[in-house]
């Protein structure tokens, strides 16, 4: 049987399509495949409670919306790789906003994303010494969002990645719950040298050089640990540490995955 030129194209248009999609980037599935509403409340059983600042801020939609701006997260690997990924960008952004303790309802591990911005900022978290993100005057950069996104060298970086002035107007992150979510995600996606970004240590595409070999910095969710804050790390049975752990073991057993190895970075050295 005889093919036209343009149907022969078409053809191998998709022939390379399909084969591609099955490669390490997961293409054709959304977030959304991995984590339905119903998940996500279940996760997030707390957040909505009256005790909680940011009630009915952290919505699902603005989560997968936000997640569609960085098509690799969640989408890169095997389904376990993408499954456990999720989970460990959630147990982070948990602790983060956590509203829990230990004799809390549920549990101390279902109050994540309970808060919006730090409270009681002990400063305005402004490096004067950044000459390339410099601060404006009379504005905090102190914690807002899932990641709590903290100093005006991540506020201008992240508000130019994602369209909004970090410098001049970081409140907005506190504010917009979309533009929360993409700061999260952003910082969780983006390499800031030496340190790896968040995501390539998650889907096993970390290379440790040799400072990383020497500070003792192997990959698992302590490496992201240290990454996010690495104030924590090279302390033995940190609590804090401690608490990230417990918001990753419960929504990996949660995702049906296991977390995998160096859970702490008890004996890693900070960047």
């Amino acid at each position: 049987m005889a093919f036209s030129a343009s149907y022969s194209l078409a053809l191998l248009s998709f022939i390379l399509f399909s084969f591609t999609s099955w490669g390490t980037e997961a293409r054709g599935f959304p977030i959304s495949s991995l984590i339905s509403k119903e998940l996500y409340d279940t996760i997030f059983l707390h957040k909505d409670n009256n005790a909680c600042p940011a009630k009915n801020f952290y919505t699902y939609d603005s989560f997968i919306k936000a997640s569609r701006c960085f098509p690799r997260f969640g989408n890169t690997g095997s389904l376990t790789t993408r499954k456990r990924e999720i989970a460990a960008f959630l147990g982070q952004i948990s602790h983060e906003t956590t509203g829990g303790w230990p004799t809390a309802p549920d549990g101390p591990y279902a109050w994540g994303l309970c808060f919006k911005e730090e409270v009681n900022p002990q400063s305005v978290y402004c490096d004067s010494s950044n000459t390339e993100w410099p601060c404006y005057p009379g504005k905090s950069y102190n914690g807002r969002g899932p990641i709590q996104l903290s100093w005006n060298f991540n506020y201008g970086p992240a508000g130019k990645a994602l369209g909004f002035d970090g410098l001049k107007n970081p409140e907005i992150v506190s504010n917009n719950s979309l533009i929360a979510f993409k700061t999260a995600l952003w910082f969780w996606m983006t390499e800031q040298n030496p340190k790896p970004s968040c995501h390539n240590v998650m889907v096993g595409r970390y290379a440790p050089t040799e400072a990383d070999i020497a500070a003792n910095r192997t990959a698992g969710y302590g490496l992201v640990t240290n990454i996010i804050n690495g104030l924590e790390c090279g302390k033995p049975n940190d609590g804090r540490v401690n608490d990230r752990i417990g918001y990753f073991q419960r929504y990996a057993k949660l995702f049906n995955v296991d977390t995998g190895p160096n859970l702490d970075c008890e004996n890693q050295k900070s960047y």
